[in-house]
């Protein structure tokens, strides 16, 4: 499937990938085209992925990807149909690789691409205040409204019925019908991925995107990063709080409720029917079931199943929690 916002670059010989990069060439390599480079999910034939953590193994025993960027110890797990690429660090090589497919996704700078929305195609479908900037490849449904001194950079799709508020930021987002964005929110930048470095720091490339299902609402100062390989989603009916950071890649699922000024480490996903209160910190790479409950300032640090109801740091089962504190 053809990105719908970055261009592809691809495809590229797998042996050139490999040799660019100073990496040993593997059995039986051939001259296989490369054609993208996608999560273990998402990955199809003529595909490279990657997998760096025993924690994702079933869905490596699973990929559909021809290649794939791991270590050696993790290697096992890849169905016979999947090349191993084995590296020293994996996560540095598919940043790399991601540069090569997608070097347009390096570039987070303003857009100066955008125009007066005035005189634009966009004027006689919508309600607009004063300075608001359009950029290429936008498009906006009908009977929206946009706020004063707001920018629709690039690459956005926003369906009927949205309201856009004031001093907002949006791009490489898709935005679904009847979404209220409140003011002052920034969607759809690069998020936190580098590798440390004394001298310069490596910033990893971000060629997701950002989804944001109907009916939904995005408090007022709520930034939400777009995904580093997957896409960092929003569901249907959800709705966030002021001062809400949601991190690359995750998964929010339907009708959740967070409160303000929670905080999301990246790649967790949250099942439909979440609610979180207040000042509470979802690490990343985690897992979080259907119905759950998570109390105002809690520090979730590990997987939560469905129906459960937590608090504290780390957080605990609400009752046990009640108990400790009595």
């Amino acid at each position: 499937m053809k990105h719908p916002f970055f261009k592809n670059y691809g495809p590229f010989a797998i042996d050139y990938l490999l040799k660019d990069l100073k990496l040993k060439e593997i059995e039986n390599l051939g001259n296989d085209l490369v054609h993208d480079i996608k999560d273990l999910q998402t990955a199809d034939k003529h595909h490279l992925t990657f997998f760096h953590s025993k924690k994702y193994h079933s869905q490596a025993s699973k990929t559909k990807a021809s290649y794939c960027i791991t270590l050696k110890n993790l290697a096992h797990y890849l169905p016979k149909e999947c090349k191993a690429v084995c590296v020293d660090n994996v996560l540095l090589i598919i940043s790399q690789l991601t540069s090569k497919f997608y070097p347009d996704a390096t570039n987070d700078d303003f857009d100066n691409s955008v125009k007066k929305i005035e005189g634009l195609n966009f004027d006689s479908k919508i309600k607009h205040g004063q300075n608001v900037l359009v950029g290429e490849n936008v498009k906006i449904g009908r009977n929206c409204s946009i706020g004063h001194n707001t920018i629709i950079e690039k690459n956005v799709n926003i369906g009927s019925n949205c309201s856009i508020g004031s001093n907002v930021i949006i791009r490489n987002t898709i935005i679904d019908d009847n979404v209220a964005i409140l003011d002052g929110c920034i969607i759809g930048k690069k998020g936190f991925g580098f590798f440390p470095n004394k001298q310069k720091n490596l910033r990893y490339p971000h060629i997701g995107i950002v989804i944001i299902g109907k009916n939904s609402e995005i408090g007022c100062g709520a930034t939400i990063d777009r995904g580093s390989m997957s896409n960092t989603t929003i569901g249907k009916n959800t709705y966030l709080d002021n001062q809400i950071h949601i991190a690359h890649n995750n998964k929010i699922g339907d009708n959740c409720i967070i409160a303000g000024q929670v905080g999301f480490a990246g790649s967790s996903t949250l099942g439909d029917n979440v609610m979180i209160g207040g000042q509470a910190g979802i690490s990343g790479h985690l897992k979080i079931g259907n119905n759950v409950q998570i109390g105002g300032g809690s520090g979730v640090i590990k997987d939560i199943p469905d129906n459960s109801k937590v608090m504290g740091y780390p957080s605990k089962d609400l009752r046990q929690f009640l108990k400790d504190n009595k």
